[in-house]
């Protein structure tokens, strides 16, 4: 934890960990707690990441709730979004979806993107891209179908595709009341730096949000471990999602 700070603690003057909380609690509105948060948020991520769940996503997931006919809007949730390759990710998936379906009406889905990091919301906002986080996961026919180049070397998404996702600020620790209820949360990758017993809250609350039915996508290598009360297992192939009872 400390290696990720020493380049804010050496700027600040602080000499230890300890210090760095008492001036944060000392001086709650100086900012620098927001930069404590950007320091440490994770922004490890690639464009369709692991691949199955966005094939999943379109083969199952999608087709079972659209032919449901509920009449609701279908809501997807991505928790801990990083720099946004997840949502826009989701909403290429989804206009993929479409464009093989064209006797479908459109499906009208909304994809609600959090972060906690401030400076990494604001990146998903400005929706621009650079050519390494280009290449890390994104295939030469989605850049030419969902961007546009800007400068040299710099992309930035479509509209269409923007328009799909809302960004907001939230805290996997805090209520997620605010941001109402889900039919597909993507929450993965994240889980992993909490202990069991967060984790465990974390994932009561998320199945709070969704619809009865309604899908939890988690990274390759994360599982409940646990909640059968609250989530059935669905082997898909390959992968595992799990579905709210």
């Amino acid at each position: 934890m400390s290696s990720r700070l020493n380049k804010l603690m050496e700027q600040q003057g602080i000499k230890t960990l300890g210090d760095l909380v008492r001036k944060i609690q000392a001086q709650p509105r100086s900012g620098l707690r927001e930069q404590v948060v950007d320091a440490m948020t994770t922004n490890e991520t690639l464009w369709f990441r692991d691949t199955y769940p966005f094939d999943v996503l379109k083969s199952r997931v999608l087709p079972e709730m659209l032919k449901s006919g509920s009449g609701q809007r279908l809501r997807i949730w991505s928790a801990a979004c990083s720099s946004g390759q997840e949502p826009y990710s989701l909403s290429m998936a989804i206009d993929e979806y479409e464009r093989s379906n064209p006797s479908q009406p459109k499906t009208g889905i909304q994809i609600v993107a959090t972060e906690l990091s401030g400076t990494m919301l604001a990146a998903c906002k400005a929706a621009e891209y650079d050519s390494l986080a280009i290449a890390r996961g994104l295939s030469s026919e989605r850049l030419q179908r969902y961007f546009d180049l800007k400068a040299p070397g710099r992309w930035v998404v479509k509209p269409a595709i923007r328009a799909r996702v809302e960004f907001k600020a939230q805290n996997l620790l805090d209520s997620y009341a605010a941001l109402g209820k889900f039919d597909i949360v993507f929450c993965r990758n994240v889980l992993i730096y909490f202990s069991a017993d967060v984790k465990r809250d974390i994932l009561k609350r998320i199945h709070a949000t969704l619809r009865p039915g309604g899908y939890l996508f988690l990274g390759a290598s994360e599982a409940l471990n646990g909640l059968p009360e609250l989530y059935q297992m669905v082997q898909c192939s390959p992968g595992i999602i799990y579905k709210a009872k």
